[in-house]
């Protein structure tokens, strides 16, 4: 199947599911410098698929570009495919790495998902695909541990 034209600057439709969900990639003008691209979704929705309630997450999002760099607006569509999806959150969040290395692979990934509380309890997931590239800058992801209200 040919790939799809960017989907940048034009109107598309929503994907319903992750896999219906086209990532777009853009050359990297600056490849031979290693510097960090980070997207933060801070109202990421997915499924329980066992209760079908929704879950809630703050994603972080890191990756240091080789080639490609990944398209915001594909990025956007493709986090939004997850509203209707069931998933549990370990499966969204290195779901969701293991797919933008896919289509761009990096010099480095990294994700945190930080995933607020069902049934007390908050899970927050975290993958990378190897090693940081040596002498890059990585800041913290900042976002807290849940605390409630303590």
């Amino acid at each position: 199947m040919a790939k799809k034209s960017l989907q940048l600057g034009r109107a598309v439709e929503w994907p319903h599911t992750p896999d219906e969900a086209q990532l777009d990639r853009v050359p990297n003008p600056q490849a031979g410098t290693d510097y960090l691209v980070r997207f933060t979704v801070p109202e990421f929705t997915s499924l329980c698929p066992v209760t079908g309630q929704p879950d809630f997450a703050h994603l972080m999002i890191d990756y240091a570009p080789g080639q490609w760099l990944l398209e915001s607006k594909s990025l956007k569509l493709y986090i939004a495919s997850f509203r209707n999806h069931g998933a549990f959150h370990e499966d969204c969040t290195v779901m969701i790495g293991k797919r933008i290395a896919s289509e761009i692979k990096p010099k480095w990934l990294r994700i945190g998902g930080y995933w607020y509380p069902r049934g007390g309890i908050p899970i927050d997931v975290f993958w990378q695909t190897g090693r940081v590239p040596k002498g890059l800058w990585v800041p913290e992801q900042g976002v807290a541990p849940y605390r409630g209200r303590g």
